[in-house]
Formats: C-alpha cells, structure tokens, sequence
C-alpha cells in the first residue's frame, strides 16, 4: 500500500468516526420509537433542533484516540500489551471527570476497571470476569474505542485484533473482547479489501464466543438484498435486544446494530451512518465505528457523496484527557499520531514534523472557518481546500486553506478562525470538558500565505489575530500585516500578553486598500515549544462563590480542589495520594516554569515539567520530612535523580524555578541553584506541560512564569 494512499484513508477512517459520533450523540440514550417519532431516520446532524453543537465532548471520541497512545508512550518496549493500555488509562483518564461512563462500580465497567487499575489491580485483571464477574464485562465500550489501533495495523487484521484484545482487555472480557477483535480486524482488512462479507468472514476468525457467532450468521441472513433497515431492527430487538441480556448495554445487541447498518448501508457511507444513528441502543458509539470502518473501506470521496456531512464538523474533535493541550484537536492531527503509530510498530523512523496547520490531507480545514467576531456583515468569505499537486511544494504548486473573499476593503475585512480553547459554553455538557489552549502569550505563529491568482487590485494584506474574551465580548489583538503577492510570503508574530483570560481562536483577516475579490491561499500555520515568556500574577479570586474563575479554565487538573485564592493565585489540595493541576502542551520541550509557592500541611507538594497526562513528567517536590528531590514520574514508577536536605517552613512563600533543557534539570529556590541532574535514559521525558503537584495535602502557588529555554521559535 502506498503511503499516501494509507494516510488518506486513514484520514477518512477519522473523519468517518466523528462524524457517526456526531450525528448519533443527540439522540444517545432516547427510545427508539422516540427517535423515529420526532425526526424518523437521521440523514443530517439534528444538534440545532436540540439547542447543542455538533462539535462537543464524547467518550467514544476521547478514548478512541487516547488510548491509542499507548503504542507511541511505551515505544520500544516491544509487543503492546494490557498491563500498557491499563497504564495508559491511568496516564490520561481524570478520575469521575474524563472519557468513561462513571456509573459507579458493579454498574459500569469501565469505572470498575479504572477504580482496580487505580488499587494495583494491573490489566488484564482490571477487566476480568473472575474479578468484576459475567454480566458487568460483556457491554459495549471494548469495541468502541479499537478504531486507533486497528488504523494503525493496515491491512494486518491479526496484529489489529491482538492490540485490540489487549486494549479491550483493560475493562472487559468474553464476548466484549471478542467484539473488538471482530471489528478491528475488519477496519485493519478494509484498507486493501472492499468487500465487506470478505471483512465479515476474516473478523469473525477472531470471535470464539459462540453467541456472537450466531449473531453474525442471523444478520447476515436477515440483511438479504431488499430487506428493510427497520424490519431488521425489529429482529435484533425480539433476538437480541437489550431485555435479552442482563446488564446495560450489552456488547451483543450493538454488535448486531453495527453489522447490520453496515450490511444494509452497502456502500453508502450516509445510508449506514444514519441507520446506526437511528435504530436506538448505543447510537452515537455504533454509528462511530460504522462510520470508521467504512471510511477507511470506502474512502475520502464517499464521505461527502451524499449528503454533506463533512463540512459541519470542519475536521474538529476533542480529546479531553489530563494531557490538556492536546483535547483541542482535529482530524489530520489525529491522522498524524496514527500514522505515526504505525511507523513505529512496523520499524520506520519517525516522519519529519509537518506544520501545526497545513491542510495537507484532501478537503482538510482543521477547524477554520469565517469568524463573525471580526468580520465585516458586508463581507462574503468561505473556506476550502485546495490539495497540493503533485511533486509541488512551493508557489503555486502548494496546498493550503483557500479564503475566498468578495467585497473587501481597507475598514471591510474578511476574516476566518479556528479554535485553540473553549469557550465557557463548553461547560456542563454530559461529558466534562477540560483543557488547557494550544497557544499562549509569548508564542511565535509563523504564518505563510499568497494570492491564488495574479490580480491588478492593489494592496491585498494578511493580518493574524487571536480572540480573547473580556466582559462578555470578544477582543481581537492583531498582529503585523502581511502583504500578499502570488509567491507565499510568511511573517513572524510573537502574541503579546492579552490580558488575564485564555486565547480563544486563532484567525487571520483579509483587508485590502482598495476592493478585492479573490482568493487567498494560507499554506501553513505553525507554532512549536514554550512561549518566549508568558507569566501570569495576582489574585484570581473576588467571590466566595466563584472558584472557578475564567483563568482557572485554562488548567487540568487531577488534584480533587483546585482553586483560586484571595491572597495567593492558585491553591491546590489533594485528600489521598497525588494530584496534578497542568497547563500547556506537549510540544514545550526545553524551558524554564516559576512559581512562589507556600506549603501548607502535605506530605508532599511542588512544580512539575515535561508532564504528558499526569502520570509521567518530572518533578521538584518539597517533602514533608524537609527534603526536595527531583524525580522522574513514568505511569507507577518513579526515580529519584537528585535529593538533598531542605527545611522549610508553613506559610513561608519560596520562589521556585525548574529548568528543563535537553537532558539538563535545575531546580533554584530564591535564586540559588539546590539541586541539579542529567537524564539520558532510554524514557527520558523531551517534551509536556507544566504546573503543581500536591500529595494529601494543600500547596499553595502565586502565579506563575514560563520560558523558553529552546532556539528562537
């Protein structure tokens, strides 16, 4: 298989997840006869009509491609196996708060899997029947979260179908385990065969439970050529509904439901979706996995065939895990980790960074679209995108994000924008949305743009900006103007503080000294590593009743009371063992974090860098038996690289400084270095985010400051 060809469909298995997502979440949980009632079979996203957004938090999205991580966070320590997908749940997942169904133990059983993960229980014993007993480990989750690691296996269905039962393994057992092998192999097969009983015949070589072969043989029977989608439904409801099993949602019935829209669905990529979307049971996860199978069989094309379902979604997804900079994502970078997944379990060296935003896969907007906060109502301006020739890599030759603009002006812009927080609005859905920006203050966006077409208008120019929000309004901060001819051009803008509240999006908006309508083509946008300085100070709280103010929302954290203080910034406590509050991303490698810290009773407390989820980073941490040791945390295991002697006392503020530069670690306290060491081991944190940590106890810390360590950005 050629790689491109790999990459698209493996970009197509995404989008066609999401978009099965979104189309069934709205009606996740309604009868069926509800669901036929009010909207009869779902041909397009019915957010609007139930006052949500199509693009929203789900746990069929965030552990697909959370999980998933497991291959990249434990590279070169061979096979994958459960015990790693089970580290990988305790890495990323927020207790009661990220991805799973927190329906308590003995109901759910995924929050009984993560609650024996989190006393020592490794997987596969996490997820074992002769632990949790038979009915709790056959429901449905083991095959919704599968997809990333059978894309990452093409054309293997073997070695999908045993990551597979290694992830499914970590909360599940029997037929459950069984079922994501049966779907992973088929979504691995899809990639070099179309035919779907071929996919049929090679995934149920995976399923040794005799029940689910059975339902594989009457579905097939059912699903005849002609046979009606919802005389099938009644079927599956009288054979194998969800009064035949005991315990909710059964891995069984959603099975039967996914098989049979994809069999009835044939090769509409929209006829299968909106049959899984509106036979009832597990809606949004069963048209997910319909969805993924059939994008990657299928491919880019069939997507958008039909009815456009595409371009609601604009490629977004969220990703809400304790590694908060990486929950505002999108499809093509989704693509990016898999494939690079795949290139680490077939032996390949990694693939050279592509820029943040480069609308390199075919249709690709990563999230941009016009930006009403900016632009003018007398402007037209759509988004598309135009994919790269090819051998072409510059000029006119290059891909990108076209904007076409009509009836722009000098005080008449065009503008588009993509998001790299959330806004408040976010809150409260039936998942919790937690997530740190993507960009900060003190960043450098490199931008590259041009003009798709010689045009005799004078003066078109580019501007970036970003959003923030102040007193319930949005403000733009812009940066230099770019002036754009028909070569790409780029200009270098570093976002200046803008005030206490996060970023919202990232746009650019078109202007021009005289009219101009045409297009213009956004090639690449990108920014990597720690700001060049971003510092935040001063009290957060005014209320009693507002724990939670607007800066705080730019943290993750694992720590159960994280807070603002009157007198100091931030104050974080934990009851029982240790939590984390983080900011940034993953990409801040070489950098400097500061912040004052006083300590309050805890056994230990301090400043953690380089944290991806919030159990691997380094920390400098103060011990309750007055010394600092700077360690290195990797999922259970952590290594003391350096130790000495310090008293400190309660209510005394410490200015505290950890430098991370290369494989060089330096912790000052009010200026004077006290500890220092290298860490050249083979898992050796480079890069992740930083902030506070806290063991059964409270610390307390008065703002904070980061800065880049690394070459100019």
């Amino acid at each position: 298989m050629k790689e491109q060809d790999y990459t698209e469909r493996t970009y197509a298995g995404v989008l066609g997840k999401i978009i099965g997502v979104y189309l069934g979440r709205p009606v996740e949980g309604w009868p069926y006869a509800d669901i036929a009632e009010r909207f009869g079979t779902l041909t397009h996203y019915v957010n609007d009509q139930l006052g949500i957004p199509v693009v929203t938090a789900d746990d069929d999205i965030s552990g697909t491609f959370a999980f998933s991580r497991a291959v990249l966070d434990h590279a070169g320590t061979g096979p994958l196996n459960a015990r790693q997908v089970g580290e990988t749940w305790l890495n990323y997942i927020v207790e009661d708060r990220t991805i799973l169904w927190w329906g308590g133990r003995g109901r759910s059983t995924e929050h009984t899997a993560y609650l024996n993960l989190k006393n020592g229980v490794p997987a596969p014993g996490s997820g074992s029947a002769r632990r949790n007993g038979r009915t709790l480990p056959v429901q449905v989750g083991a095959q919704i979260f599968v997809d990333g690691f059978a894309m990452m296996s093409p054309g293997d269905p073997d070695r999908a179908a045993a990551h597979a039962r290694a992830a499914a393994s970590v909360s599940h057992d029997g037929v459950a385990v069984d079922a994501a092998a049966f779907i992973a192999a088929m979504e691995a097969l899809a990639y070099i065969e179309p035919d779907l009983h071929v996919l049929i015949e090679t995934g149920r070589t995976q399923v040794k439970d005799p029940v689910l072969q059975q339902i594989i043989d009457d579905v097939l029977t059912w699903c005849a050529p002609g046979a009606d989608w919802r005389g099938v439904r009644d079927r599956i409801e009288q054979t194998y509904g969800y009064s035949v099993f005991h315990g909710p949602c059964p891995a069984t019935t959603n099975n039967a439901a996914v098989l049979s829209a994809l069999l009835l669905g044939g090769d509409s990529f929209h006829r299968a979706v909106s049959i899984a979307s509106s036979a009832g049971w597990d809606t949004d996860s069963n048209a997910g996995v319909v969805g993924a199978l059939n994008g990657i069989r299928l491919g880019l094309s069939a997507l958008d065939a039909e009815a456009d379902l595409r371009s609601p979604v604009a490629d977004q997804l969220l990703v809400v895990t304790a590694d908060g900079g990486e929950c505002i994502s999108d499809a093509v970078q989704q693509t990016r980790a898999i494939t690079a997944g795949r290139r680490l379990l077939d032996g390949l060296p990694p693939a050279p960074r592509p820029a943040r935003f480069a609308f390199e896969l075919p249709g690709s907007v990563q999230g941009f679209a016009p930006c009403p906060d900016v632009a003018s109502p007398y402007t037209r301006v759509a988004v598309a995108n135009v994919h790269p020739r090819p051998g072409g890599r510059v000029g006119p030759d290059a891909g990108g994000l076209v904007i076409t603009c009509a009836g722009i002006a000098e005080t008449v812009p065009a503008a588009v924008s993509t998001p790299v927080f959330l806004p408040r609005a976010a809150d409260g859905d039936n998942f919790s949305t937690i997530a740190s920006p993507t960009l900060y203050p003190g960043q450098r966006v490199r931008l590259t743009a041009r003009l798709a077409a010689p045009t005799s208008q004078a003066g078109p120019t580019l501007r970036p900006y970003v959003l923030t929000e102040a007193d319930a309004r949005m403000v733009a901060t812009f940066g230099p103007d770019l002036l754009l001819a028909e070569e790409p051009r780029e200009v270098v803008w570093e976002v200046p503080e803008v005030g206490a509240n996060p970023i919202l999006r990232l746009g650019v908006a078109v202007t021009s000294t005289s009219r101009f309508d045409g297009d213009v083509v956004l090639e690449r946008v990108d920014w990597s590593g720690a700001p060049v300085r971003h510092a935040r100070s001063g009290v957060l709280m005014t209320s009693i009743w507002d724990l939670t103010p607007e800066p705080l929302r730019a943290w993750v954290s694992s720590a159960k009371d994280f807070e603002a203080d009157f007198r100091y910034s931030y104050s974080v406590s934990h009851p029982e063992g240790t939590g984390l509050a983080t900011i940034g991303t993953r990409d801040w490698d070489d950098y400097t974090f500061s912040s004052t810290l006083v300590f309050n009773p805890h056994e230990r407390g301090g400043l953690v860098v380089r944290a991806r989820g919030h159990r691997r980073y380094y920390a400098a941490v103060f011990e309750s038996w007055q010394r600092i040791s700077l360690v290195r945390r990797d999922h259970d295991r952590e290594e003391i690289l350096a130790s000495a002697p310090f008293t400190y006392a309660e209510d005394v503020p410490y200015r505290v400084t950890v430098s991370c530069h290369r494989d060089r670690l330096t912790v000052r306290i009010d200026d004077a270095e006290v500890l220092t060491a290298s860490d050249d081991a083979a898992n050796a944190h480079s890069s992740g985010g930083a902030g506070f940590l806290v063991t059964t106890g409270t610390v307390l810390a008065d703002g904070f400051e980061v800065g880049s360590l690394g070459p100019d950005r």
